[in-house]
Order: structure tokens, then sequence, then C-alpha cells
């Protein structure tokens, strides 16, 4: 069955160029962003795993179809973006306290451009569609991926690097009222959409491969700056020896992965049932391979 396209919103007043606001959250819940005023005030930590057997097993069967360097990462950012096109509601965010639904899925992620100390870096954001397969999803991000390691010079972080050098020639207090003023722009969500499509700290969620540096997940902080709702550290570091019934002994691999979350987003039931949906999916990636029946709209 053929994906239902996702619905386009006609822009009312008090919506932002990133997201459209959410009028109909009941009077708890908009008390509660005054209570909670900050992402880090309202931080929650999701800390679980799930074997790596379906995961490898899939790996290594895309690579044999071609998909060259092809991991855990794309199958684990494929999984958020279904989720998001099933609960939507992961992928609010809030803004001068106010919440918002999320125009765009965007994930964001820095890049070496060698696993090396001293290599060069870069944040890249990568920009999905509800609809997109795992086949899209590995194809969208390993182009720019690739793209930037083996440019002579990081041609995608351009315009993030412009920007940070100009903000960094500032003096001290002339950067600090700068940030001041971008913050209240922000508020009022006015920040220049040249400015939001480079920025690391709007998106809908930050996603690090932490196993590659050889250390375990991470529990980290969300910004208080930007509206990242959700960050997701993982790794697949860990083998553990399960002695079964019969007393054989079986190495298991897991895959660890902590989610850091606003908890003014969406109630605990919400984040629940996303989970099992990203269980599922680890647990299954072939259902990655078709995109879904329906897409699941935002509440008004």
């Amino acid at each position: 069955m053929k994906s239902k396209k996702t619905e386009t919103y006609k822009k009312r007043c008090g919506d932002r160029k990133d997201g459209r606001l959410i009028r109909s959250i009941n009077p708890m819940s908009i008390f509660a962003l005054y209570v909670m005023q900050t992402r880090n005030d309202a931080n929650n930590y999701i800390s679980d795993s799930v074997e790596l057997d379906a995961i490898e097993k899939y790996v290594h069967k895309k690579r044999n179809e071609g998909f060259e360097g092809f991991n855990a990462m794309y199958v684990f950012a494929a999984a958020y973006v279904r989720i998001v096109s099933q609960k939507p509601g992961i992928n609010r965010f809030v803004s001068g306290y106010r919440l918002y639904a999320r125009n765009n899925i965007e994930v964001i992620m820095t890049i070496k451009k060698e696993l090396s100390l001293n290599a060069p870096e870069t944040v890249v954001k990568f920009f999905f569609e509800p609809e997109n397969t795992i086949d899209e999803v590995y194809n969208l991000m390993h182009s720019k991926i690739k793209a930037y390691q083996n440019a002579a010079e990081p041609e995608d972080a351009d315009d993030l690097e412009k920007f940070l050098r100009f903000a960094l020639k500032l003096p001290r207090t002339l950067l600090r009222l700068f940030m001041k003023i971008l913050n209240r722009l922000d508020y009022n969500g006015h920040i220049p959409q040249s400015l939001l499509k480079i920025s690391p700290f709007h998106g809908s969620m930050v996603m690090s491969a932490i196993g590659s540096l050889g250390i375990p997940s991470v529990f980290h902080h969300l910004y208080n700056f930007g509206n990242v709702s959700m960050l997701i550290t993982f790794s697949t570091n860990r083998h553990e020896k399960d002695i079964k019934r019969d007393g054989t002994i079986v190495k298991k691999h897991y895959l660890d992965f902590i989610i850091t979350t606003d908890d003014r987003i969406c109630d605990g039931q919400y984040y629940s049932e996303a989970l099992h949906e990203l269980h599922k999916y680890l647990k299954n990636p072939e259902l990655l391979e078709q995109p879904p029946k329906t897409v699941v709209q935002d509440i008004p």
C-alpha cells in the first residue's frame, strides 16, 4: 500500500518557521512550560538495550547488496524516522513557553573526517520525510557523510564555520550580547531560516555513535539554546556471556542506548509507546524497507 503523503498545514498566527503551534493541549501541560522553564529543567533519561543479532544479520545482508559502510547507525536513524511518522509527538519542541509540532524531521550528527584524535569535524544536519525507507535514509546520510570526508575542504561545514568564525571574532561582551539577541529572536520565532538550516541546536534529535570512541553510552544533557527535544547516544561495544538452562554458555552482543528527552513535549505513556516501536524496528529492521502505510499527523 502506498504511503499517504504528509499533510501541509496553512500557516497561522503564532506558528514559527520551523513549527506549528499546538493549540489543543490541556491546561496542566501549558502550566508545566512555566514550571520547567528550560530543557535542562525537564530532562528525562531512558537507558535501554537490545540484542544485536537481528541488526548484525541485516547489516551483513545490506553490505552484500552493495550498501557500502552500512552499520547500526543507519538502522537507528531509519527507526527514528519511522517512529516520528507514527508518533509525531516526539518531534515537538518548546520555545517561548509554547509547544510546537516541528515541520521537518531533522537529525543532527557530529562527523569526523577520520577516526583520529585531532581530525577535523563538523556538525551535519539531515532532513528526512516521514515516508522515507531505510534505503532512502542510508542514501541521504551516506552521501553527505562521504562528501564531507572525501572533500579537500569541509564544504558541508562552510556555512556553519563561517557563522562561528564571525561570532567568535566579536569581543566577549559583544558575543554575550549577540547570544542574548539570538535567544530573543528564537523566543519570538524570528531566527532567520538560513540560520535554522545550519544550526546544530535546532532540530528533531541529536544522535551520537559513542561506541566509535570506545566508550559506553553517556547520559547527555539537552541544550537550553535552540529547540532540540531529544538526544540519543548509543554503543555496540558490550558483550556478555549468558548461561542457558542446559548449561551451555552463549555470547551475546548488545546495542546500548540512552535517550535524553524533554519531559514537556508529551507524556510518559506516549514516550513508552514510542520506545516499544523503537524496539520493534531494531529487532526487525526489514520492516523499514517499505514506507509506512499511513503517516499520522500531530494534534491541532
